[in-house]
């Protein structure tokens, strides 16, 4: 039997791009068979729908609602709903999961992170980083930023990216070796047709979100659902947008891309 997880979700409580509330995907991913979903509402560097002028435990009770809204709903229909969240630094974003709410109540610096800062905080609390959709062409990127030593996945694939932008994120993830996730990056109920959502596929469900964190650490096989013929590698393809690989310090290395995505 297969397990079909979302990884990539916002609500209209927590992200300023969401329009539906959580307890309204629901429905929607139980008529798809999926198995549950991870909320990752974008955090305060992003496109976050919460005021950054509030007292720090206000709002991250107003960053949370979505996920609580989603994980209430999933409650009462006996759906899993995990928690996690999206950083952004300079156009370059970040899925984070295997921390809660507590987490970030207690620890404030969350919000002033460096990209290293992030990823050994976020170790030493025991979840993981994903860079979302490294190789993403918007005229809001002027630069595409890859952090090759600060994460322990790539998210191959999103509902969201042309599929050129997957077959570079794909193919990025097996040359550093890492494990590929996919999501629907969905902002709404509605966002995406059937044919189109993503996720990632387990033999057996996940009872926490350490079950996924520790899937991802500890490389253990998972697969991928996504539409048919996405990100078959082509020799042609082509970067749009300059590209920095950066170090642990995000200085950029220097670094040929495409050497390092084998052409």
């Amino acid at each position: 039997m297969q397990y079909i997880y979302e990884t990539h979700l916002h609500t209209s409580q927590s992200s300023a791009c969401g329009r539906s509330p959580g307890s309204e995907y629901i429905k929607r991913y139980q008529d798809l068979d999926y198995a549950g979903i991870i909320v990752t509402d974008h955090f305060f560097r992003g496109n976050c729908a919460v005021m950054r002028s509030l007292p720090w435990r206000e709002r991250i009770h107003q960053f949370c609602s979505g996920y609580e809204n989603a994980r209430e709903a999933g409650e009462k229909a006996g759906f899993p709903v995990f928690f996690g969240w999206e950083e952004n630094f300079s156009g370059d974003e970040y899925l984070i999961y295997g921390l809660d709410k507590q987490f970030l109540l207690d620890h404030p610096e969350t919000e002033r992170w460096t990209r290293r800062e992030q990823y050994e905080a976020v170790h030493r609390a025991g979840g993981c980083v994903v860079q979302a959709h490294p190789f993403r062409d918007r005229d809001y990127i002027p630069m595409i930023h890859l952090s090759p030593r600060l994460v322990d996945a790539v998210e191959g694939y999103n509902a969201a990216n042309d599929p050129e932008n997957d077959i570079l994120a794909a193919r990025y993830a097996q040359r550093l070796g890492l494990p590929v996730t996919a999501g629907s990056d969905i902002h709404h109920v509605d966002h995406w047709p059937d044919g189109r959502m993503m996720g990632v596929v387990f033999d057996k469900p996940l009872r926490t979100i350490h079950d996924y964190v520790d899937a991802i650490i500890n490389k253990r096989p998972f697969g991928v659902k996504v539409p048919e013929g996405r990100g078959a590698w082509r020799e042609d393809i082509k970067i749009h947008l300059p590209v920095a690989i950066l170090d642990e310090n995000g200085q950029s290395t220097g670094g040929d891309v495409m050497k390092l995505l084998g052409k």
